[in-house]
């Protein structure tokens, strides 16, 4: 990892920090949804933000569609679903099920999906807006660009300081996406240490979660973000390269 995204992640962790890490670890499933669930969403949004919190902790895939401002791919689509514009929006094509408030669509996550006898964590949506304010203009304005055939696929958890800058890029150039949820095991130390070490010190590693052995399984070790391309059959790991990627390839 050369200076230059060291200094991007840092700089990144601060609103994680802020938020006290949540939407690291996995709290679990009773089950998952057959379809993917689509979230209509806006990487700067506080609300949007607990969703996506909610979704690691509850270890669910879901399809991203990008909201920044000032863009309207998507507009026509949720107008038809019944939304009025704004996010965070939830479609469970399992259920049929369509939500336009966060803690209504974290609720519905937690009953529909979510372990028995867990608790929907609130909101705290002041320390969010805080985060939204930490990132500036990152991942709010719609820059526009090509769309691709087939969605792009990002494995992330949302207090990923490296896989966060990613996500900001995705939203302001309004590309939909597979958001893949690799958050942490709960109590399972050797998932907190660096990937650097965790090659060198456990050498027998088996990640905590089918996605993160999916992704271990990819691209050779356990580190976030990893980005999938199946339009050209291109896979990567390190923020900056995938954001650079991003715009040489889809860019308006």
């Amino acid at each position: 990892m050369d200076v230059g995204n060291l200094f991007l992640g840092i700089e990144s962790l601060v609103p994680s920090v802020v938020r006290a890490l949540r939407g690291t670890v996995v709290r679990g499933h009773r089950r998952r949804p057959n379809k993917l669930l689509e979230l209509y969403d806006a990487e700067y949004s506080p609300r949007c933000r607990y969703i996506r919190e909610t979704l690691t902790e509850l270890d669910l895939d879901v399809v991203i569609y990008p909201m920044p401002w000032g863009g309207e791919r998507f507009s026509s689509r949720l107008a038809k679903l019944g939304g009025k514009g704004e996010v965070p929006f939830l479609h469970d094509p399992n259920t049929g099920k369509c939500l336009d408030d966060a803690q209504a669509i974290a609720d519905y996550l937690y009953r529909e999906y979510g372990p028995e006898g867990q608790t929907v964590p609130s909101a705290r949506i002041a320390t969010s807006v805080l985060a939204t304010a930490l990132r500036g203009r990152r991942g709010v304005f719609g820059r526009g660009s090509k769309v691709p055939d087939q969605p792009v696929e990002l494995y992330s958890f949302e207090a990923s300081p490296y896989a966060r800058i990613v996500r900001e890029t995705l939203c302001e150039m309004e590309i939909p996406y597979i958001l893949r949820n690799v958050g942490k095991g709960s109590g399972e130390a050797i998932e907190w240490l660096p990937p650097y070490f965790r090659l060198r010190l456990a050498k027998d590693y088996v990640p905590h979660t089918a996605n993160r052995r999916k992704l271990q399984e990819l691209g050779g070790k356990m580190q976030v973000p990893y980005f999938v391309d199946p339009n050209t059959e291109l896979a990567m790991y390190e923020s900056e390269k995938i954001q650079q990627y991003l715009r040489e390839t889809y860019g308006a």
